[in-house]
């Protein structure tokens, strides 16, 4: 497959673990899934369903890579999130939920992306930190491959 195929955007298997520690809690989160990559402009779109166990319901999400190795992340849900990803920096993100915005902001020590072409794949990591003013919400590790 070529980059430019990538326009009209391409079928990928995705491999996603989330690893969240929350105060004492510690959870696990795996999921693999159909999605499809897309590129606008000199951006990557990775684009997905998160299905939720509990309700049935399916989350779109959305992850742009830019050249410049930062990433977005959006889930919209019944409250929006936003995050912003930036390698060594203290970011403002959005979350958005059905009582108004709350300002958070993300600090990510790790963050790693690498594509390939042929076959097309990516390798993502992102250990980030959550915070909602100055408190610690939460400290996540995103490991993300996908495979088209």
């Amino acid at each position: 497959m070529q980059m430019d195929q990538l326009s009209t955007g391409v079928p990928v298997a995705i491999h996603l673990e989330t690893h969240i520690k929350q105060h004492e809690d510690v959870s696990d989160y795996r999921l693999d899934v159909d999605g499809q990559l897309v590129q606008m402009g000199t951006n990557l779109y990775l684009r997905y369903l998160e299905p939720n166990e509990e309700t049935g319901d399916k989350t779109p999400v959305t992850m742009k890579f830019t050249p410049e190795g930062e990433v977005h992340l959006t889930r919209a849900a019944e409250a929006e999130l936003r995050l912003h990803f930036v390698s060594g920096k203290r970011v403002t993100a959005r979350y958005n939920t059905p009582y108004g915005m709350m300002p958070i902001e993300t600090v990510t020590p790790l963050l790693e992306t690498k594509f390939e072409e042929r076959p097309f794949r990516g390798n993502v990591k992102i250990d980030y930190l959550l915070y909602a003013g100055e408190e610690l919400v939460g400290n996540y590790k995103i490991r993300l491959q996908f495979t088209a």
